[in-house]
């Protein structure tokens, strides 16, 4: 689908394990793979096979490290690497496998680049590592006029969430925010799911808030549209947001957002996002400041060309380095 947005489906094939594509002045190579070991390992082989063709090899993340330490081993190519988030931004007690791969990433790889100034800090604080920062894209969804308030039956202030419910989107502290707020005609909807689903709701009955929070589940994409524009904001009091999907998804229809600090908050204008801290006073504060404000969201959206064409122009940069 983003190729369609792009423009560029005719000029991508995705023909299983290994993907060939000719888009003018670049080469592009896209890998499928499985992550049992011996498909790493082959994958890794075929990898450093083909970068022995390449100028520059790209792989993402900690699960990118055999190939690209590989192909980095066996030919004389440039290995770069994204990271879109740290093992501590996904774990409350990240893997130990995956903690040391990332510094094994960060030691071997040529050039890192990071999503935002966020993640950069993050990695330069426990990777010693200088990335360079390219921020992602604004993906947004498309409303299909159904009000969600209405069909849920709620009457007055609709606050959203969604994503996994798990101990770093910080939601313990968004629900124990509810009794504080100044007002009793708020209904927070919790899209997702997660292995803290029914922690949640059991805390939600110990605060006596159960009647003021519906869990939806899991939300189709085709309703999601709805779910962001019926809700008169959206929070986000995630412990850790490298960039922030959601939150730009939230603005793409015009709702505001609350949220921790995030990546993509480095892009927008302050009352696009109110910025809280994980803590319950700070999230009633910034509901009830969001809530306040009757100004129009405007903000400049970054496309994902730009963000291709700051790739490209990196990759340049790297070779003529």
């Amino acid at each position: 689908r983003f190729g369609q947005l792009l423009g560029i489906e005719d000029s991508v094939l995705y023909v299983g394990y290994i993907n060939q594509a000719d888009l003018g002045d670049y080469y592009v190579d896209k890998y499928a793979f499985e992550t049992d070991p011996e498909s790493l390992s082959a994958v890794a082989g075929a990898f450093a096979e083909r970068a022995a063709d390449a100028d520059i090899i790209h792989t993402n993340d900690w699960f990118g490290y055999n190939p690209g330490s590989r192909a980095r081993s066996e030919t004389d190519v440039t290995w770069v690497s994204s990271f879109h988030s740290l093992s501590a931004d996904r774990n409350v007690d990240p893997p130990d496998r995956e903690v040391r791969t990332e510094q094994r990433v960060a030691n071997r790889a040529d050039h890192l680049v990071a999503v935002s100034e966020f993640t950069r800090e993050r990695i330069r604080h426990e990777y010693d590592a200088d990335p360079t920062v390219i921020y992602n894209g604004f993906s947004s969804v498309e409303p299909t006029g159904k009000d969600v308030k209405a069909e849920l039956g709620i009457d007055g202030t609709m606050l959203f969430f969604v994503g996994r419910h798990t101990y770093q989107k910080g939601l313990s502290y968004l629900l124990y925010a509810l009794p504080k707020l100044r007002r009793d005609d708020v209904t927070l909807v919790l899209g997702g799911t997660g292995h803290l689903t029914d922690q949640l709701q059991r805390f939600g009955q110990l605060l006596g808030i159960e009647d003021s929070v519906l869990y939806v589940g899991y939300i189709n994409q085709a309703d999601l549209g709805d779910y962001y524009a019926s809700a008169d904001l959206f929070v986000s009091p995630s412990l850790a947001e490298p960039f922030g999907l959601t939150i730009v998804e939230a603005l793409s229809v015009g709702t505001r957002v609350v949220a921790c600090r995030s990546g993509v908050a480095e892009l927008l204008p302050k009352d696009c996002v109110i910025e809280i801290t994980p803590d319950s006073e700070s999230i009633a504060d910034g509901i009830e400041y969001a809530l306040s404000l009757d100004t129009p969201i405007e903000y400049e959206e970054r496309t994902w060309e730009e963000v291709a064409d700051e790739h490209a122009a990196f990759y340049h940069d790297v070779l003529e380095a």
